[in-house]
């Protein structure tokens, strides 16, 4: 038996609930083998007995003894999981409890056909059925005639009046007709050209009715197709009599859909050899859980097909099969079947000429490409050729994977235009299902093709009670045929309608569309296929792992799949954090891609020069200035400072802060002249960007006058067992002190003294914070020292702000290391304490926090992140260690408030992104000796999120 990929498991999923809890399931199989087609396994679940699994790979079909009524459950997927990824050995011989159920399943499809019971209709039953359904029919008719009559404009057209038609075709058998009725009002409400919609539906309803009548004079097949359209039942055993088509189904298209908690899948089915189209339609309710008899996206299968009694037979049902799926690579296109556009119209109007009441017909387009403009999507063939998508599509998936070259695509036709279903693209079937967010942001512009029919929509809203409709406009063949209508106007209209819309349909003319350049090639090594599903995984849940995802892929330089380039520019429209590596993954491809879509021509950033590029820098948009001056200033700190400084007299705005801010990397004394001028700058945020660098500068003019008024304000007088800082700030600040910054930030910092604002502790903490730590060092000696110095109650919490302050800016990790075992007297005393703590040295922080017992946890929690990635192995084992001691405290006492997983969710949820990949064995152990249940599912999330990173990383080499 061929193993399965990943892909054909987790499209067997039924939801992606189960999905992600069945890889959850990993490390907890024992006892797992495989066998021809038999796969079967060991669960450890929460009770004492495990879980027995089995799977028929020949069906698939599945066995579980857990109580989940998904088919197939987590565990089930869970167990094909290990088995795709190569953690199942092959067995001589199939466990017991696997062969017994296995052995059922065979005895029972080789029982003979006579034994297997089948439904017979009563012949009385059907006739009683049919005279309801034209009785409803009939009244149907009246009612569509009233609505003509009186016109669409003057009719009821609320929820419920269309509902109360329906709920009489309910009555009356006819759930075909009731469920076209349900439709109409979500089309009044938000389509701007109900009326014609309306009047087509109306029509459409009048022929059904019309041919309902002759039913005893019509072929076999065009009656089975009018029963089928009214909702007569056809049942699964009678189909199965009609003959068998086999062939080999390729799987071009698979849809699932939810109306009311029913769950519908459409697969689209292509014979290889009859070139016949199939759709194999399944129901679920409640939940998707269908049968697994389809074959996964990309397969086909040898087997025996159905079809529905019909004139245009499309729907089927799977009959015998001849040998398990395998995956396909080329698609039947020759010159019997070209794949143009003429061949799918032509091929549509022989369906819709034999079946008037289809809605839609599948089309295979080979060698085409999508094209977006003004007036909205289209598919176009090398010569211009074009079918319009429909409005209701926005196709960017579609887009990327073609990036303007040809491809297949497989579609389905409506009057409304082609609705994409999935794209075959290098020996790959891409489903088109799954569209990007941004996707949808904009209706599609152009409108359904003409249909001829507005002038006798505009008597449809009058009325024929007022005016009579004027046929002259319609088809000519359409106005030949108008002798043979009814005379009653109303319905003379609707039949008129009817025939001009299947007209209209069934001989729809392709337009020209020019297509653009496509995109460059990109030379980069594509992403290994296993890393990009799980990146389009991790990306469509958000995943905490994307930091370390990308920080790992980025010595490879990979290259995204086509098909991915979508969700990653969308990804990065919300991820500025991620942005860059997210477009770098794109490439060419992605740059080409946004720059079509109007929500991400902005995430589009012109690469930077090496030299200064005079269209750059004078003419590009502020984030292409500051991306070129950035890079230009980190090549050549004289050059970048050099075109600020040229340019600067004539800068504005929010950019002008945003460059200043760029001469942190690399500042030298040279950068002083310019810094210095930026404190005259007639804006805030300017002023406040100079007066942050400048203290960097520690012998510039501005840290000899800071440190000039620090002596001045700030007096140390020093006693025999201490120093005590005498605080002398002057209640007004001169023009130079307000110059350097000084009570131009001091709104920012709020104090209170004395039940009202403190102005004077603002103003100090500022003057503290630009003061170059070694005065501090100078006048009150080392930084062990100067902590302990006796302040005022008042100035105590500014002043160690401002040490605080200017310790970070300086990176001090001798001041950092003595303020944090001093504490911070602030109220944001962890948020400082953590970034102090970052300081230290990786030894030192380490040691600390070893030295904490479970009584810490909170403080370790609020320190870790200043660990790095990932954490020591010995702090990692440690951390396990005090959780698992909470996990025997919630044993012992499990009402105990503050043992539970969910008291530290949020430690955890780090832990598992920052834990070092070899502690997974250790969490592992600890979630078998667990006694509680909750400890023991959060240790085996543990161990499952490491041994995801280790397999996320391991598919990137």
């Amino acid at each position: 038996m061929t193993r399965w990929s990943e892909d054909q498991v987790t499209a067997l999923a039924p939801d992606a609930s189960s999905l992600s809890a069945a890889r959850k399931l990993a490390g907890r199989w024992r006892g797992a083998g495989q066998h021809e087609t038999a796969l079967w396994g060991l669960c450890q679940g929460s009770g004492a007995k495990p879980y027995q699994t089995i799977v028929d790979l020949a069906g698939p079909a599945y066995k579980c003894s857990c109580p989940s009524r998904k088919f197939p459950c987590k565990h089930a997927l869970s167990l094909l999981l290990e088995w795709a990824m190569g953690r199942v050995e092959q067995a001589p011989e199939i466990a017991d409890y696997a062969a017994t159920w296995i052995d059922g399943r065979i005895a029972r499809a080789t029982k003979p056909a006579a034994e297997t019971a089948t439904r017979t209709s009563n012949p009385a039953t059907a006739e009683q059925r049919r005279v309801r359904v034209t009785a409803g029919l009939e009244e149907l008719d009246v009612w569509l005639g009233d609505q003509i009559r009186t016109g669409l404009a003057q009719t009821d057209r609320s929820f419920r009046a269309f509902e109360t038609i329906a709920a009489r075709m309910v009555d009356a058998q006819a759930p075909g007709v009731a469920s076209a009725l349900r439709q109409l009002p979500t089309t009044v409400a938000t389509r701007a050209d109900w009326p014609d919609a309306v009047l087509g539906e109306y029509a459409r309803l009048h022929l059904l009715i019309a041919a309902h009548r002759r039913l005893d004079e019509v072929s076999a097949e065009l009656r089975a197709s009018i029963r089928t359209h009214v909702g007569y039942p056809n049942p699964a055993e009678a189909v199965r009599t009609e003959p068998a088509v086999r062939d080999r189904w390729q799987v071009l298209g698979l849809r699932i859909t939810e109306e009311e908690r029913l769950y519908t899948r459409r697969t689209w089915l292509y014979g290889r050899e009859s070139r016949r189209w199939a759709l194999v339609v399944d129901h679920s309710f409640g939940s998707p859980a269908f049968p697994a008899d389809v074959p996964t996206l990309g397969f086909l299968a040898d087997a025996d097909l159905h079809y529905y009694p019909g004139a245009a037979p499309l729907r089927a049902l799977w009959g015998e099969r001849h040998g398990a799926a395998t995956p396909f690579t080329t698609l039947p296109v020759d010159q019997d079947r070209p794949g143009t556009v003429a061949a799918a119209l032509a091929e549509h109007a022989v369906a819709l000429g034999a079946d008037p009441w289809l809605r839609g017909w599948p089309v295979l387009l080979a060698e085409v490409v999508p094209v977006r403009t003004e007036n909205g999507w289209y598919i176009v063939e090398s010569d211009g050729t074009a079918l319009p998508v429909a409005p209701s599509e926005q196709p960017w998936r579609l887009l990327g994977v073609s990036g303007g070259h040809p491809v297949t695509i497989t579609a389905e036709w409506t009057g409304a235009g082609l609705h994409p279903i999935s794209v075959f693209s290098a020996g790959d079937v891409i489903d088109l299902a799954r569209l990007d967010a941004a996707g949808r942001n904009a209706p599609n512009a152009h409108a359904a093709q003409a249909s001829n029919i507005a002038d006798l929509t505009s008597v449809a809203l009058l009325g024929t009670a007022r005016r009579a409709p004027d046929q002259t406009g319609l088809a000519a063949p359409v106005a030949n045929a108008t002798a043979l209508l009814t005379a009653d106007p109303a319905l003379r209209l609707l039949e008129s309608a009817a025939l001009q819309d299947v007209f209209a349909r069934g001989g729809v003319h392709a337009t020209t569309v020019t297509s653009p350049a496509p995109a460059d090639d990109d030379t980069r090594r594509l992403l290994p296929r296993p890393a990009a599903a799980r990146l389009a995984r991790m990306l469509q849940e958000r995943s905490a792992f994307l930091p370390e995802w990308f920080a790992a892929a980025q010595p490879h330089d990979y290259r995204a799949p086509d098909a991915l380039c979508g969700q990653l520019l969308d990804h990065a429209k919300s991820n500025a954090e991620l942005r860059e590596p997210l477009l770098r993954l794109a490439g060419t491809r992605g740059r080409w891609l946004a720059g079509q879509h109007p929500d991400w021509r902005n995430l589009i950033r012109q690469q930077p020069a090496a030299t200064p590029t005079a269209e750059v820098w004078q003419f590009g948009q502020p984030p292409e200035r500051r991306a070129w001056l950035a890079a230009l200033r980190h090549s050549d700190a004289a050059a970048a400072r050099e075109t600020l400084t040229t340019a600067w007299p004539k800068e504005s705005g929010p950019l002008k802060a945003e460059l200043l801010a760029l001469l942190a990397d690399g500042l030298s004394p040279a950068d002083e002249p310019l810094l210095e001028a930026g404190l005259d700058d007639r804006r805030a945020d300017v002023r406040r960007t100079a007066a942050s660098l400048l203290p960097l500068l520690p012998d510039s003019a501005f840290a000899h006058r800071i440190v000039r008024r620090a002596g001045d304000w700030i007096r140390v007088e020093h006693r025999r067992m201490h120093a005590e800082l005498v605080v002398a700030l002057p209640d007004t600040m001169d023009a130079a002190a307000k110059r350097d910054g000084i009570a131009d930030r001091s709104v920012e910092f709020t104090y209170r003294w004395g039940g009202a604002p403190d102005t004077t502790a603002g103003r100090l903490r500022q003057l503290v914070a630009a003061t170059p730590l070694r005065h501090w060092s100078t006048v009150l000696g080392a930084p062990d020292k100067a902590v302990k110095a006796k302040i005022d109650e008042r100035f105590r919490q500014p002043i160690f702000d401002g040490w605080v302050d200017a310790t970070l800016a300086q990176q001090d990790s001798a001041w950092a290391r003595v303020l944090f075992d001093a504490g911070v007297p602030t109220d944001l005393a962890m948020l400082r304490r953590r970034e102090l703590f970052g300081l230290l040295p990786q030894a030192d922080r380490t040691r600390h926090l070893l030295d904490l017992d479970g009584s810490w946890l909170s403080e370790i929690e609020a320190l870790l992140p200043a660990v790095g990635h990932p954490w020591p192995e010995p702090l990692a084992q440690h951390l396990i260690l005090l959780l698992f001691e909470r996990a025997r405290a919630a044993a012992r006492r499990p009402e105990a408030h503050g043992n539970t997983p969910n008291a530290h969710r949020s430690l955890l949820a780090t832990a598992s992104v920052h834990l070092p990949l070899v502690a997974a064995d250790a969490a592992a152990v600890v979630a078998r000796r667990c006694d509680d249940p909750a400890w023991e599912r959060a240790f085996d999330q543990l161990a499952h999120d490491l041994t995801h990173r280790s397999m996320m990383l391991e598919e990137l080499q």
